[in-house]
């Protein structure tokens, strides 16, 4: 063949269409990959193509820091009650509303009657599912419980946001995010509210869900202890420490803070049969009186952890 037509190039050869073809190569590929399902519009496979393009949001939001998406009082707020000397406090991973399995599709219903049982003073909540589709699972429970929210997002979740969050009886006067991820891949923080009764009696309260990993632990452990909450007044850590062994930075929480006068930690995992120990309460300047597992039918279905309860006495920090 003498001359190619106009539009043509040689760089084209490959292709398996007539040298008189003249279509773009842009046109010629989008062609050759669309493949329309049973059913689908030329338009709809095209839409879909050009969703795949799209970058993932969720992918980018994994790489951002943790950060705090709500603090809100109840729709109905009940009338505050003077905060006593001791305090009930609570911390429960939820495994994503999904059930002991982390397979079924989410039902914040089952945890929601499990917080009810605990009728606690403040909760602090892991791995809580905040769904895309913005019908407030979370917001609900604490409407219909008549408790003060806080939540902070740690990631992205393909169903939402994933985080922790402190459910309180007391007003939250104010709230942080700590970034406690040592690496890209495993994203963790951790949450502080301040709660008091509006009369002058305050505590501190942090929930977190530290890493798998002992190294990271540590490192993490040592960024939490630099909080202002643990230099002056009553406060409390409650989460899931993964402490499924002796490692530093259980020694260093051990070292630094007031833990209980148990032998052992209750252990509460898994919700089925516990055998470790991985939710935990410690204190700052502040006793606990008492810690225990809330093993009961419900808590058993509603997630793979059980929730850990504390009765922790305010000690005021000694005058300067």
């Amino acid at each position: 063949m003498g001359k190619f037509p106009i539009g043509y190039s040689r760089r084209f050869d490959n292709s398996r269409r007539s040298p008189l073809d003249t279509t773009p190569m842009a046109q010629r590929k989008k062609k050759s990959t669309l493949k329309r399902g049973a059913g689908e519009s030329r338009k709809a496979a095209l839409r879909r193509i050009s969703l795949r393009a799209i970058p993932n949001v969720a992918r980018l939001a994994e790489r951002s820091a943790p950060f705090l998406s709500v603090v809100r009082a109840p729709r109905e707020t009940p009338g505050v009650s003077a905060m006593g000397d001791v305090v009930s406090v609570a911390t429960y991973n939820v495994h994503r509303w999904m059930g002991v399995s982390g397979r079924s599709a989410p039902d914040p219903t089952r945890a929601h009657a499990v917080i009810s049982e605990l009728d606690v003073d403040v909760v602090a909540l892991q791995e809580v599912l905040r769904t895309q589709e913005g019908d407030g699972l979370l917001e609900s429970i604490c409407d219909r419980l008549g408790l003060h929210l806080a939540f902070a997002v740690t990631r992205m979740h393909k169903r939402g946001q994933l985080g922790n969050a402190i459910l309180s009886r007391f007003p939250i006067s104010a709230a942080s995010v700590i970034d406690i991820s040592n690496s890209r891949i495993e994203r963790r923080g951790a949450l502080t509210a301040q709660v008091g009764d509006g009369l002058g009696r305050t505590f501190g309260a942090v929930a977190t869900h530290l890493s798998l990993v002992d190294r990271t632990r540590k490192r993490q452990v040592t960024s939490l202890l630099k909080h202002p909450l643990f230099e002056a007044g009553p406060s409390v850590l409650l989460g899931d420490m993964n402490a499924w062994r002796r490692c530093e930075a259980t020694r260093t929480l051990r070292e630094e803070l007031e833990v209980h006068h148990n032998r052992d930690w209750p252990a509460s995992f898994p919700s089925g049969r516990p055998v470790l120990a991985l939710d935990r309460v410690y204190a700052h300047n502040a006793k606990l009186l008492e810690v225990h597992v809330h093993d009961t039918s419900s808590a058993r279905r509603a997630s793979d952890h059980l929730p850990v309860v504390a009765y922790v006495e305010l000690v005021s920090p000694p005058e300067p």
